[in-house]
Order: C-alpha cells, then structure tokens, then sequence
C-alpha cells in the first residue's frame, strides 16, 4: 500500500517535467558545474512550464496545486544529478514566507514575478561567526522616518548571485531580548547599498551559486517589513518543519537515484568474468544499503502525508532530517568502496554525489541541533 495516494493528474505532471529536465537541464548539468553557476534563463523556462511556486494561490499567478507537486519537483530535480537549480529552496522554502506572511500589496507584488521565474529568491540569515544561533545575529535594521536601514553580512546564501529578492533577517538593536529583537524583511535586488559578495568556492554543490551578501546602510520602505515587527524568529520556526521535510526529501531521493545507479553498475560490471552483482559480498551490501533507502522512504513519506493534512510533526521530522541525511552520506561512501578506483572519476557520478550529499546534514539545522529539538521534546 502507497502511503501518499498519486493521482494522474500528479504523474502526468511528473513525466512531464521529466521530459522537460532531460531536455533543458540534464545536458548541460556538467557545464553549469565548471561555471559554479545556473543561467537564470533556466528559472524562467521552469516558470514558463509551470514547474516553479507550484502551491502558490491562483490569485497571485500561482498553480494553486498541492504539496505533492512540491515534492515530484524535488525528486524529479535530484534526478538531474545537481545541486545548482534549487527550486525546492526557492519555491517551498522562501516563496511560503511571502504566501504566509506577507501583506496583500507584497504578495501581489512579488508572488507572480516568482512563479514566472522572472524572480529569484534567497533568504539571509546565516552570518559570519553565528552558525546554527540565530539570536547572535548582528545585522541590524534601525527606523529612520519613513524608511528601515540595514547594516551587515550575511554568508552562505544560497541563489546569492542570481537572487534578486531577498528574505534577510536583521535585529532591532534597542531591543534587549535577542528573540523578540529579529525581524524580517523584503529586500529587492538592485536596491542602494545591498550587493553580492564573493562567489564561494566550496567543496561541493559546484553549480550552487553561493554567495556573500552585504547591507551598507541599505535603505528599504517599511512596507517591505515582512510579518510582524520583532516575530522574525517565531515566523522562521513556523516554516522550518516544511525546510526540513524538504531536507529529508532531498536525501532520500538523492539516496534512491544513487542505488539506481549502483545497481545497475554492479549488474554491468564484470570481474573474474563474472557481473559484481553475482558476489554475495557485494549482494548483501547492495540490500543493507537498499533497506535504509526504504526505510528512509517510509518514514518521510508518512511524514509528508502527515503534513499535507497539517499535523505538528517538528520532532518527527528533525528525526527524519538527521536520519536521512546521515543515511546517504554513509550510502555514497559505501558505493565508493564498492565500486573502487574507477570512482575517483568524475565520469562515474560518485564523485560529485560525496562531495554533494556532505553539506545536507548541515543546513537547514546541523543534525545535532536536530537531535537536541527531538531530546527536548522527548523531556531528556
């Protein structure tokens, strides 16, 4: 029995972005690997088909779909073995704060531009030296008249070259309570006094174009205050059971795709004449690591079946993240192993695959923040 029920509608969808990614995304993933950066021309083809703020209300230029498409988007763009086009980040992470908190004149303002793909979005709040502790944050927003000025870093951001909206938090420095200090607000690109920094050279996700991004007395309308004054950190903990759950699924996708491709090279590759697959070495390890895929896959997909219909399952799910995440770390260096020195090579996909699947456990939360969550809700 399927735990998440599929409809046609749901597959139809799913085949045809398929079609759509091998045609305009797979050829040219290598490229756009080299270039550590994705055209935003691409984001406005995935508008244009329909494959981008699948959630958001018609009203706003949406699609008006449910979660589900979120998450064929998610696996159908792990198939294309990148990490550079982050539509997940864009439309189910940043996107939502908008639907969720933003006034009437900023979601008819902004929401349209990000299902076209016309806008890309990011979200700031990781700072130098801060880490996982939001409420160290030391970028600051201070009213003057009219208008919010901000001053700071932020690093690490995601779509931070191509982003030209910009969900940054920033705290009210008159306000002693560190929670009750962060706010959040919309930043367009272009505007006076906010600019990209470095491109950052990083490990892995090589077409990922993470950035550096600075506010130099940046001088944005109040109106682009994002929710309520000084609720910066309750909006952000509201939307993190939806980051996570994306995390989770990202994981378990990346961790399926991957045994596809080891599978099929143990079947294809001949040693002492005989296929890898035949070596009951090699057959136990291929079903202990599929075991931990299915199990991956059970546990989040109840979980997104559980969120579809609204429940409270933020414990549930920063088990599932840490789980997942560790899962297909520990998977992809065991292909290695099984696969030997041809796996050094780029051409074999392994390579790309450890370098990216290193970073999920993280974002999005290290996985021992999510271990402390899970502990305090458990009354540890």
């Amino acid at each position: 029995m399927n735990i998440l029920n599929y409809t046609e509608e749901h597959n139809r969808f799913r085949a045809r972005l398929r079609e759509f990614l091998a045609k305009e995304v797979t050829p040219h993933v290598d490229q756009w690997e080299k270039d550590h950066i994705v055209p935003k021309e691409i984001w406005r083809k995935m508008g244009e088909a329909g494959f981008l703020c699948t959630a958001t209300p018609k009203e706003y230029g949406g699609h008006g779909l449910d979660f589900l498409y979120s998450v064929i988007v998610s696996e159908e763009v792990a198939r294309t073995h990148h990490s550079g086009l982050s539509v997940s980040l864009h439309s189910d992470i940043v996107v939502p704060y908008i639907e969720s908190f933003g006034t009437e004149e900023q979601k008819k303002k902004y929401l349209p531009g990000c299902v076209s793909g016309e806008i890309i979005t990011s979200v700031a709040m990781t700072e130098p030296g801060t880490g996982s502790d939001l409420s160290s944050m030391i970028t600051t927003a201070v009213e003057e008249g009219d208008s919010i000025v901000l001053n700071g870093a932020k690093t690490f951001i995601s779509n931070g070259i191509n982003t030209n909206l910009c969900v940054v938090a920033a705290k009210d420095p008159a306000v002693a309570d560190p929670h009750k200090s962060i706010s959040l607000y919309i930043v367009e690109g272009g505007t006076p006094g906010f600019k990209s920094g470095r491109h950052l050279e990083k490990m892995g996700f090589h077409s990922q174009d993470t950035a550096e991004l600075f506010f130099s007395n940046c001088r944005i309308p109040k109106e682009n205050l994002l929710g309520m004054k000084g609720g910066g950190f309750i909006i952000l903990m509201q939307k993190l059971q939806q980051e996570r759950l994306v995390c989770a699924m990202g994981a378990v996708a990346s961790a399926e795709l991957l045994m596809e491709y080891l599978i099929d090279y143990c079947k294809n590759t001949k040693v002492n004449g005989k296929p890898l697959s035949k070596n009951q070495a090699t057959q136990f390890a291929l079903v202990e690591m599929m075991t931990e895929v299915k199990l991956g896959r059970a546990f989040t997909d109840k979980l997104i079946a559980e969120h579809i219909e609204k429940h409270n399952v933020v414990v549930e799910v920063s088990m599932a993240k840490y789980w997942t995440t560790d899962m297909v770390k520990k998977l992809v260096d065991r292909a290695i192993d099984l696969v030997g020195m041809p796996a050094m090579l780029e051409e074999y996909r392994l390579a790309r695959a450890f370098r990216d699947v290193r970073i999920l456990s993280i974002f999005a939360g290290t996985n021992e923040i999510m271990k402390i969550i899970a502990s305090r809700f458990m009354g540890l």
